[in-house]
């Protein structure tokens, strides 16, 4: 008996082990791949444009985040079933349509991840863009030529989102920025940009990321109604950490500015950097944003591609050479293409559209008990998750019409 009970609970250990790695590895693939190039871009250009009333943007961000991510991580957990799956059991052929706008999006952002991580081997080696590019395609993609696919692209993304966090930290606090006037403007800003809000929360958890983090759970074998309480907190987390590191870059951008300091419009992220910390300053941005970028490569080929196992089973049979030809078709498309930076602040914008009917096609399936069972969707939380379907859906209309009237 001695014996057998040692053996159970080393299982039940091993069990725990793995649901803690598998939730981290949920929370920081949807938090890290949040956190991308484009990320960087969009908080520089903005808080250029909006100065520190882009404090209550950024609030405004997180809030409706954390309202998409808790619908749809526990409707995914509940069901057991991907996005697209709840999207085709709501109306016939809709999930197929979703999944075939999230690749298009993925595509056109990691296109833009692809340009971030060549800019940060061009800023720390100097390396021609074209071959910095290739460079990074293929030491994302040589992730999924391992058996444990899972577990070393979870380590690889958790540990390079702290180290580009705590870089962050350190140029916001070299900035000197004026923390008392970015706290009054986050509650009583003197304007409020609707693109900047759209394209933050796009950028954030539309298109693909809106899934990323659910679909990696079910991927660790994690569904059912057990799960969906720490699923919630789990999501969560997630944004919290986006907040956290949106707000560093906020503060860091915001202190160069307003100390009067030049922000050079062919790559503004790093002239915050180098007007923080000097060439040091140039360095870090380098790494950040090489980390920031190869990170969502693997993010966005991962989660993309899970949207295209519903067509086909083989698919799922081929599923790390389909996310490594992914990565290469972005990396190709990029290198003819070029034109980095314009491309990493309008992907996030392009993803604010999807959101509206991804989200939408979620809650319904919150309420079908062909799709979750005896689960039962709080209210309060489908009211929360529609109040945002429905402003995204507007102010991605009203951003267009106020573009092409420009």
């Amino acid at each position: 008996m001695g014996t057998e009970n040692k053996i159970l609970e080393e299982e039940n250990r091993f069990k725990v082990k793995n649901s803690i790695q598998s939730y981290l590895g949920a929370i920081f693939l949807m938090a890290i791949t949040a956190i991308g190039p484009g990320f960087l871009m969009q908080t520089t250009v903005f808080t250029q444009k909006t100065g520190a009333s882009f404090g209550f943007v950024i609030l405004a961000s997180v809030v409706i985040d954390i309202a998409v991510q808790i619908n749809v991580w526990r409707i995914i957990i509940a069901s057991g079933k991907r996005g697209q799956e709840i999207g085709n059991m709501v109306f016939p052929g809709l999930g197929y349509f979703i999944s075939i706008l999230i690749v298009m999006g993925g595509l056109c952002f990691n296109i833009g991840n692809i340009a971030g991580a060549a800019l940060g081997l061009n800023v720390l080696f100097g390396l021609d863009i074209t071959i910095a590019a290739v460079i990074s395609g293929c030491i994302a993609l040589s992730i999924f030529c391992f058996k444990r696919v899972g577990e070393i692209m979870d380590k690889f993304v958790s540990t390079f989102g702290i180290v580009r966090i705590l870089l962050a930290l350190f140029v916001a606090v070299a900035a000197l920025p004026p923390v008392r006037e970015a706290a009054v403007k986050t509650v009583m800003p003197d304007q409020i940009d609707i693109m900047a809000l759209v394209t933050l929360v796009g950028g954030s958890v539309g298109g693909y990321i809106t899934f990323s983090g659910g679909h990696r759970l079910l991927d660790s074998g994690i569904s059912g109604i057990k799960h969906v309480a720490q699923a919630t907190r789990s999501a969560i987390s997630g944004i919290l950490i986006t907040g956290v590191m949106r707000i560093i870059l906020f503060l860091g951008a915001l202190g160069v500015i307003t100390h009067g300091y030049f922000i050079d419009p062919a790559n503004p992220a790093a002239s915050v950097f180098q007007a923080a910390a000097g060439d040091i300053g140039y360095k870090l941005f380098g790494i950040v944003i090489w980390s920031a970028g190869t990170t969502s490569v693997i993010g966005c080929a991962y989660t993309s591609v899970s949207f295209l196992k519903s067509f086909s089973p083989k698919i799922d049979e081929y599923y790390s050479k389909i996310i490594i030809g992914f990565i290469i078709f972005s990396t190709l498309v990029f290198v003819i293409v070029g034109q980095p930076v314009r491309v990493l602040v309008i992907v996030g914008t392009i993803n604010g559209f999807i959101l509206p009917l991804a989200l939408a096609s979620i809650l319904v399936g919150a309420y079908n008990k062909k799709i979750v069972g005896e689960y039962r969707h709080p209210i309060w939380m489908t009211v929360a998750g529609a109040c945002v379907a429905v402003l995204m859906g507007w102010m991605s209309i009203h951003t267009v019409i106020t573009q092409f009237l420009q």
